[in-house]
């Protein structure tokens, strides 16, 4: 009984580390990227050179290094 509850709580601190996310500000105009060991998501707000878009909206999300979606060109 006591080997369970052991086994359950390391479990719980393994999940923990894997999913929770921690957020890292980018000095490229306001990205925010969320990391976890397991997936990264970055919502994308940064500067182009571009005079009449001034700036690139979107979502980045990958999961083990694989780029799941992306709508930043």
């Amino acid at each position: 009984m006591k080997k369970k509850i052991i086994i359950i709580i390391i479990i719980i601190v393994i999940l923990f580390v894997l999913l929770i996310p921690i957020p890292m500000h980018l000095n490229d105009g306001g990205t925010i990227e969320y990391k976890a060991l397991t997936y990264k998501i970055s919502k994308v707000h940064r500067l182009t050179g571009d005079l009449e878009k001034e700036y690139e909206d979107g979502i980045i999300i990958e999961i083990l290094g694989v780029e799941i979606f992306n709508n930043v060109k």
